[in-house]
């Protein structure tokens, strides 16, 4: 990862943190739809996101020009409590009009194998997304690339069977498809980061350290000492 010092924003408070996340994804929308006339956004999942995701929805957003992904998800039931689609569903996609066919969520229901070729099918690999939003786990993995996955990099979309914490099977987009991305924020939040966010900063070898942006990565911190 090659990025410079002032990139990585070290926020007052989680409320700060929520509100320069916020206003970040807002103006890159912006942006964007004026610029081309719509957006695409890879979503984070996990406990971080949801209530940058319930400020979100509270904006004023061009949602008829969104366009929304999902940088991974847990294998289970589609109505499951722990997936991720459920978790922006409620905390977002209920609240604002993007429309249904827009947002493209990952079919980890169908299993690893299946669901990964499924999404991978939904996905242009020579489309750029505008942003990327991802976490900073304890151990260093992002999306659901953790330390030891083993998969293909020439593909988009990738079953991972190895996830340290139930359940075991996930589905991600590579390394490599997350960094075609305009931009790229890693919200990371919680005094249990700080080891993985040193060893990121120091760009040791963790799988967020294989992330970049064609045009600029944010690291946005809060809590974490």
């Amino acid at each position: 990862m090659s990025v410079n010092e002032n990139d990585w924003l070290l926020c007052s408070s989680q409320k700060d943190f929520e509100l320069k996340a916020t206003e970040m994804i807002a103006n890159y929308a912006n942006d964007a739809i004026r610029t081309k006339g719509h957006f695409s956004l890879v979503l984070a999942g996990g406990n971080t996101p949801k209530k940058i995701y319930e400020s979100l929805s509270k904006r004023d957003c061009d949602w008829g020009n969104w366009h929304i992904y999902f940088g991974d998800e847990r294998c289970l039931p589609s109505n499951h409590k722990d997936r991720n689609s459920l978790m922006v569903e409620k905390s977002f996609f209920s609240k604002v009009s993007i429309p249904k066919n827009q947002i493209n969520i990952v079919p980890a229901e169908l299993g690893m194998n299946e669901g990964a070729e499924a999404y991978e099918k939904k996905l242009n690999s020579d489309i750029a997304f505008d942003l990327v939003l991802l976490g900073l786990g304890e151990d260093g993995h992002t999306a659901s690339i953790f330390p030891y996955s083993k998969f293909d990099e020439n593909n988009q979309v990738v079953p991972i069977s190895n996830a340290p914490k139930p359940p075991e099977n996930r589905i991600s987009l590579t390394p490599h498809r997350l960094s075609m991305a305009n931009f790229v924020i890693f919200l990371v939040m919680g005094k249990d980061k700080k080891n993985a966010l040193d060893k990121f900063k120091s760009d040791e070898n963790i799988p967020a350290s294989r992330i970049s942006a064609l045009k600029k990565l944010t690291v946005l911190i809060s809590d974490v000492n």
